[in-house]
């Protein structure tokens, strides 16, 4: 529950936190923040950790002097397309072990078929918009492995995606960060990129859900 509590300190205060990281290990901070995007997307059980907001606050920071705005966008998109990638090969790897199960409670082979199939045709697109969904950035990467798309065209949509994702929103951050209105209402905006698009997922599922018995 401590561990919790302290997250959700620094999704939601991720702007003093990072402050306070520069002022007492200055270009550390770099490391930390690959890490962070890197175990984010490359990690399918760390969908929790924060994503967007981490850097829209980059982007602010920048902004004002604390941090390099070119070096952020090239070493977090680095991380943001590795941890894709790091996600891909663990689900490429364990997809032909637990597909050995074939028509076992949950895996069978019709499933895998299908998977691949959409994945080959609308894996591209799905790989990109993935990335401004929370929880979906991290398991979309990882159900493409399991599926078996094509190492080449994930490759591309991965490389792709990671580049708008990061450099739109560090982008907005650096743009308007240091706005008054933005930055008195900071926790808000927070709360809106992390709640929003996981109604939008959730609407979406269910939606789907409906539709399954037709």
């Amino acid at each position: 529950m401590e561990f919790v509590m302290l997250l959700a300190d620094f999704i939601l205060h991720v702007d003093k936190h990072l402050e306070t990281f520069v002022a007492n290990y200055g270009a550390w901070v770099y490391a930390l923040l690959f890490l962070i995007i890197f175990v984010e997307t490359g990690v399918v059980v760390m969908p929790f950790l924060p994503g967007d907001s981490l850097l829209f606050v980059v982007g602010a920071m920048c902004g004002v002097g604390l941090m390099s705005y070119p070096l952020s966008v090239v070493l977090l998109t680095a991380a943001a397309i590795l941890g894709n990638q790091s996600n891909y090969t663990i689900g490429h790897y364990f997809g032909p072990k637990v597909f050995q199960w074939e028509d076992s409670r949950y895996f069978n082979k019709r499933a895998f078929n299908q998977a691949h199939a959409f994945y080959e045709k609308y894996g591209g697109i799905t790989i990109v918009l993935a990335r401004f969904m929370p929880f979906l950035r991290t398991f979309a990467p990882f159900v493409a492995g399991v599926a078996d798309m094509t190492r080449g065209k994930f490759t591309f949509y991965d490389v792709t995606g990671g580049a708008l994702w990061v450099g739109s929103i560090v982008t907005a951050g650096y743009l308007f960060g240091s706005v008054p209105w933005v930055k008195d209402n900071l926790e808000k905006i927070i709360w809106a990129m992390i709640l929003i698009p996981g109604v939008i997922v959730l609407f979406g599922a269910w939606k789907a859900r409906r539709r399954a018995p037709a």
